[in-house]
């Protein structure tokens, strides 16, 4: 059976079928503040691919960036008192431990913008050249309007756009710009951020353009598959295609994937509103393999909402799943159709739980979702 994905730039699910070694970029955390739930439930989704792929006979190269020069990290630092790399350091290492507590594979790499500045560099010349950027005030931006096809891998509107630009952190009210649309390649840093010297000016990067070259550096010109949470689709994803494409002359990306968001009380779980579940406050009540089960109880495409079941709940379904200890090839292929298709870790988690209430081994279909017996 052909792994069956859904792509959010053709809106449907469609074949994934990668060469032997599929090369993945998944947009990682800006390091300020602790692992919530809606980061975890993001790169598990994409540690089940990476599993998936690798029981096939694929080689995974999964790289996810760190954002570490972001408007965030250095409000936070400021609040704090503290250097923003210091900052960035302490809280990529309170996430690496998260993540291995829940028993993410590692990943090939995982980058700092910070260290990809002579490549931003770079990148920014190349679309100046191409003619796709222009100087203004002091900063570089990219010119949507030389892409007839921005826009397209989100499918939204140019008003829908402009929405989400203007609350996702996109100056759309810049004098600057050309259209509102335009985004930040280069600018000026404030007098307490970093600053690298360009033929532009010195300052910083911005957001889109860190990830790009990263990608570029680590991977080439062309992905197999990219993502990140839904929040990313635009403006940064659709930003980041059109750099890259408008840079290189070349598909950026084959597959565009991307997990829904998690909501409690209401409301998207975001640091600005403090509705946030932490993994590693989880992890001082519960076995981390509960809360990996809790995460992959919901379809990485379909937003949920925490409830204090939750976890309960998965206490006991990891209870009953290492009660059964044994092997069961057959469960094993249940399991493989369904992450086959589009990744159905729900229908997947039931074929188990149906396995061990019946009193049979569950043991490797369990450990190819990540949940080991030992």
């Amino acid at each position: 059976m052909t792994m069956q994905l859904f792509d959010t730039a053709r809106r449907e699910i469609v074949p994934f079928e990668p060469g032997e070694n599929v090369l993945m970029y998944t947009c990682g955390i800006t390091p300020y503040d602790a692992t919530h739930l809606g980061h975890a439930a993001t790169f598990i989704a994409y540690d089940m691919l990476q599993r998936r792929l690798i029981d096939l006979g694929h080689t995974v190269r999964c790289v996810r960036n760190v954002t570490d020069v972001d408007d965030p990290l250095f409000a936070k630092a400021r609040e704090l008192g503290v250097h923003y790399l210091d900052l960035a350091a302490s809280e990529e290492a309170r996430f690496e431990r998260d993540m291995e507590a829940l028993n993410a594979l590692p990943v090939a790499s995982s980058p700092r913008a910070s260290s990809a500045i002579p490549d931003i560099r770079g990148f920014i010349g190349m679309v100046l050249d191409r003619g796709f950027a222009y100087e203004a005030g002091g900063s570089v931006y990219f010119d949507v309007s030389k892409v007839d096809s921005f826009g397209s891998m989100s499918g939204y509107s140019e008003e829908q756009m402009i929405a989400y630009a203007k609350e996702r952190g996109g100056n759309v009210e810049d004098p600057n710009k050309k259209s509102p649309l335009d985004f930040v390649l280069w600018h000026p840093s404030a007098s307490d951020e970093p600053a690298w010297d360009t033929m532009w000016g010195a300052g910083r990067p911005g957001w889109h353009i860190e990830c790009s070259a990263l990608a570029l550096r680590e991977l080439g010109t062309t992905i197999d598959l990219h993502g990140g949470g839904a929040d990313l689709i635009f403006p940064h994803h659709e930003c980041e295609k059109a750099q890259s494409e408008a840079a290189t002359g070349e598909q950026f990306v084959k597959h565009w994937m991307h997990t829904a968001l998690i909501s409690m009380d209401g409301h998207k779980m975001s640091k600005s509103l403090g509705n946030l579940v932490f993994v590693d406050a989880l992890r001082e009540e519960y076995d981390p393999r509960s809360i990996r089960l809790a995460i992959i109880e919901h379809n990485y495409r379909v937003e949920w909402e925490w409830d204090d079941e939750l976890m309960p709940r998965n206490k006991v379904r990891l209870e009953s799943w290492l009660a059964n200890d044994a092997s069961n090839l057959e469960l094993l292929d249940q399991v493989r159709e369904r992450l086959d298709d589009d990744l159905d870790t729900p229908g997947a988690l039931a074929a188990i739980d149906d396995a061990a209430a019946a009193g049979l081994g569950v043991r490797e279909a369990a450990e190819l979702l990540g949940v080991n017996f030992k």
